[in-house]
């Protein structure tokens, strides 16, 4: 039987970008280290399932480099040292994470895997309880930040089960080297798509299959006009609680480097959908067949919060209703790097928001209490 082994008024679950500036900032409200604390003070702790510092960048390909990033934003009160272009990125970016961890000594637990997240009472009024594979807390908040690197979107094709070649998920590509001579069809169509196309058909034969036409933008995305403007879009989804999707769905695909180069060289041909799977290839949408020797699922991922399903966040959609980074209805639960916060810079301001929202909820649920003791 779990036995509850820590207190802390707030829990960050998850340390990448998003979680840190959530951590930065409830320091900044005044809530101290739960390693640290001495009684009587309001203390935060965040929980990581990660080995180390740097979020889901350290899982990154190794191709991956610093010159082929969308842009990182400074995570708040630390700006980026200067990175070498070439430098893989999951080796850059966990060291800025890790430096911003020490310069503020964040109180991050790692590795800890939070299980699930739990009304501690009956009446759902009280505290939640947090159920790690290292123990259980007891939180009268929590603010989430799990990302969605632990949650790939993996479709089900009729045939699948009978195919002889490789099938993976982004999440689990090394380098294209693995790919050399084969054939190989990549499915999907986002920024991850195109770059691994460009990439391994430089080695291999590839073959682009999306559900939709691919949209490119033409012209340069601007963050402030296109940003402001998905950002939106995204809001008004979350706030009817609508399930969202990827952030390319909203924005259209940019004309990168890697995808001029994959144009260029007249790898950028998109087909349709193939209809199956069979042993040696593909069955395409016209009845023809394509043998291929790997199948790369660029298909995304989904935003990692089924620990969060005993607290029943989620609607009839299958979406959760957000005001803000809050939960509707529900002042101890934020969500961060979630929604119109998925990117570095939404999750800085969320990670802002559900700080400040935390500190005026708990000295609002304290100043009722003290009330009803003096009326006592």
């Amino acid at each position: 039987m779990d036995t509850t082994i820590a207190r802390a008024s707030v829990i960050v679950i998850g340390a990448g970008q998003a979680g840190l500036s959530a951590a930065y900032h409830l320091q900044r409200h005044g809530f101290v280290s739960a390693l640290h604390a001495t009684p009587g003070e309001r203390i935060y702790v965040v929980l990581d399932a990660n080995p180390a510092p740097g979020g889901a960048w350290q899982h990154r390909w190794a191709s991956l480099r610093v010159a082929t990033l969308n842009r990182i934003f400074d995570l708040p009160g630390l700006p980026q040292p200067p990175m070498d272009p070439q430098e893989p990125s999951r080796e850059a970016v966990p060291r800025y994470f890790a430096a911003f961890e020490r310069r503020y000594a964040l109180p991050v637990l790692r590795p800890v895997r939070v299980r699930d997240v739990e009304y501690a009472d009956a009446d759902e009024t009280g505290d939640l309880l947090v159920r790690t594979d290292a123990g259980v807390w007891r939180a009268r908040a929590v603010i989430n930040a799990t990302g969605s690197w632990d949650n790939p979107v993996l479709p089900e094709y009729p045939g699948a089960r009978t195919f002889y070649g490789r099938q993976l998920h982004t999440r689990g590509y090394v380098s294209l080297d693995e790919f050399a001579g084969k054939r190989v069809a990549i499915v999907g169509g986002g920024i991850s798509a195109v770059q691994l196309l460009e990439e391994i058909s430089r080695v291999a034969t590839t073959f682009w299959y999306t559900r939709r036409e691919p949209v490119f933008i033409e012209g340069d995305f601007d963050p402030e006009t296109n940003g402001r403007t998905t950002i939106a879009k995204v809001t008004s989804d979350v706030e009817a609680g609508r399930p969202t999707g990827s952030v390319v769905g909203y924005t259209g695909l940019g004309w990168s480097a890697y995808a001029r180069g994959a144009r260029e060289r007249g790898v950028l041909v998109r087909r349709p959908m193939f209809v199956a799977i069979e042993p040696d290839g593909l069955r395409e949408a016209d009845g023809s067949f394509t043998p291929v020797d790997a199948i790369l699922w660029a298909t995304g991922f989904h935003a990692s919060l089924d620990h969060l399903d005993p607290l029943c966040l989620r609607n009839e959609l299958g979406g959760i209703m957000m005001r803000g980074t809050q939960v509707r209805g529900e002042p101890r639960v934020h969500l961060v790097g979630f929604g119109p916060s998925q990117s570095t810079v939404g999750a800085n301001r969320a990670g802002r928001e559900a700080a400040a929202a935390v500190d005026a909820y708990l000295s609002s649920a304290d100043e009722t209490i003290r009330s009803a003791a003096t009326d006592l």
